[in-house]
């Protein structure tokens, strides 16, 4: 029971418990990032680096093509939240799990039947990595963060290419 003079002594600094508890606990995300990164290489890293270098591949309006799928899939995967005290990072975490739900699904279901299908798959793989990436997943993993930043910027040119252009996007 506390008696009121705990209630008024003054505040202890962290000592050796509170050292441990912050070593354990830095451990578990570690190892949830860990985890993470086995899946995405997995599941996402060969479709993303197809992804990323056919469209480097591709002259001028079939560029057009990469961007579509990737703002489609990105916009596809955005979660519908409008909890304001959510930070970025779980936003990205959450669109990034909901592009792998449907690389996954996708993977499964053998769909890849024609370049379009793989095109779209790829796209999701792409959008599923820029997202993890956002979401600090890949500190700790020099080449998926790389691989990344290539997503990443790709969505950015994508994004800013579809609103620039809306003529483009009924074709």
């Amino acid at each position: 029971m506390l008696t009121g003079t705990h209630l008024m002594s003054p505040p202890r600094a962290p000592g050796l418990a509170h050292w441990k508890e912050t070593t354990v606990f830095s451990w578990f995300g570690r190892d949830s990032r860990r985890r993470k990164i086995r899946e995405d290489r997995k599941y996402l890293e060969a479709r993303a680096r197809r992804f990323l270098k056919n469209y480097l591949a591709a002259e001028g309006t079939t560029k057009h093509r990469y961007y579509e799928a990737v703002e489609g899939a990105s916009a596809a995967c955005h979660p519908g939240i409008t909890n304001p005290n959510l930070d970025d990072a779980h936003i990205a975490e959450a669109t990034a799990e909901a592009a792998l739900k449907v690389v996954k699904r996708r993977s499964r279901q053998a769909s890849d039947s024609h370049d379009m299908a793989t095109l779209i798959t790829d796209a999701y793989a792409t959008v599923a990595v820029a997202y993890r990436r956002a979401a600090g997943v890949y500190a700790i993993d020099e080449e998926m963060q790389k691989l990344g930043t290539a997503a990443v910027h790709l969505l950015t040119i994508a994004t800013s290419h579809m609103k620039a252009h809306p003529d483009e996007n009924a074709s």
